[in-house]
């Protein structure tokens, strides 16, 4: 299998509005994040985490700074149907059925329909019985679900997810994390992930970036060297419970505002 390829940000920045009103989202940034590796970003809430992601898919222009990936342009990758993304709003089309959302992935990303693939990968998220259902007769939590298999769906060698599992209880959240991974790792693809739960950046990520307040920063890039597959005896391990303090301890470390971020 091909590794996929590594994407580099060269002085990468953004910058919202003009002045004197202009915010400042994220500050330059040079970093490489490795191909066909999970890679986790945690910070405060409204640090730049997502602007970041919504960059790297192209949904966002730089204002300053080039993304590549391999030797494309995030423009060019979407284009080819070569990423998806998974964000906070389950964004389902209101009118099709489960099936037919997640059935849009593949079509989207100009795969072969395969209805067996589909329902594996509905039954997968836990919605089994609702292939029917229009996305207002679920939860927020059901689409969410239904948003990921969507995603999965396409094959992306590109996966971007913001907050997948933020609207799920912590049950789904614990079982999705255990049976997502391998579908991706199988693929060998690239994953990009915003959460907010440290226990959740350890357990999926090969490398965990800290991101300070805005504007943000890289405050810690932390490697991950538990290994895979990451099943209940490696979340029981000591070494498991000492990367996440690590994790932990790297948040803490970080100013409380934005203000004293910049000084």
């Amino acid at each position: 299998m091909t590794r996929s390829p590594d994407i580099r940000l060269h002085g990468v920045s953004k910058i919202f509005g003009s002045s004197p009103s202009a915010v400042e989202a994220v500050a330059p940034l040079d970093i490489v994040l490795q191909g066909g590796a999970v890679t986790a970003f945690v910070g405060p809430s409204g640090c730049g985490k997502s602007t970041l992601l919504r960059l790297i898919a192209g949904l966002e222009v730089p204002t300053s700074g080039s993304i590549a990936i391999g030797a494309e342009s995030p423009d060019d990758v979407r284009r080819r149907a070569g990423l998806a993304i998974a964000f906070q709003d389950a964004a389902l089309l209101p009118w099709r059925t489960v099936e037919r959302n997640v059935a849009l992935g593949r079509k989207l990303s100009r795969r072969s329909r395969d209805a067996g693939a589909d329902a594996d990968l509905i039954r997968l998220v836990g919605l089994s019985g609702f292939e029917r259902r229009r996305p207002a007769e679920l939860s927020g939590g059901m689409r969410q679900r239904a948003a990921i298999a969507r995603a999965l769906a396409g094959g992306p060698e590109l996966l971007l997810l913001d907050e997948p599992f933020g609207a799920v209880d912590e049950l789904t959240r614990e079982r999705l994390n255990l049976e997502l991974a391998p579908l991706w790792e199988a693929r060998g693809a690239t994953v990009l992930l915003v959460t907010h739960s440290v226990a959740e950046a350890v357990r999926l990520a090969d490398r965990i970036l800290v991101m300070s307040p805005r504007p943000a920063r890289i405050a810690a890039d932390i490697d991950v060297t538990l290994p895979h597959p990451r099943d209940a005896g490696v979340l029981r391990s000591p070494a498991y419970r000492e990367a996440c303090e690590v994790v932990s301890a790297a948040l803490r470390d970080l100013p409380l505002t934005e203000d004293l971020a910049a000084e």
